[in-house]
């Protein structure tokens, strides 16, 4: 897992909306077609985005209650 994968899937989505804005007909609801695409497109890759960037980097180093004490590391060991 890596921060180039925000970058290849970002063209990969790039290069689909702009097959997806050039094979839209002409017609009277072309551009609302043409920018319900393109809206649909970039809100689910900020989404996606966001979600795989917030795993990749947690701010919270996460806690397990249901350890035995003898299990259990330093207290150092997490950020509040």
């Amino acid at each position: 897992m890596s921060g180039y994968l925000i970058i290849y899937v970002f063209v990969v989505l790039a290069a689909v909306a702009a097959a997806g804005f050039m094979a839209v007909r002409k017609g009277e609801n072309q551009v609302v077609i043409r920018t319900s695409i393109i809206l649909v497109i970039s809100a689910c890759y900020l989404m996606w985005a966001i979600t795989y960037l917030a795993q990749l980097h947690p701010l919270i180093k996460p806690r397990r209650s249901d350890l035995k004490p003898s299990h259990v590391g330093p207290e150092s060991d997490y950020l509040y």
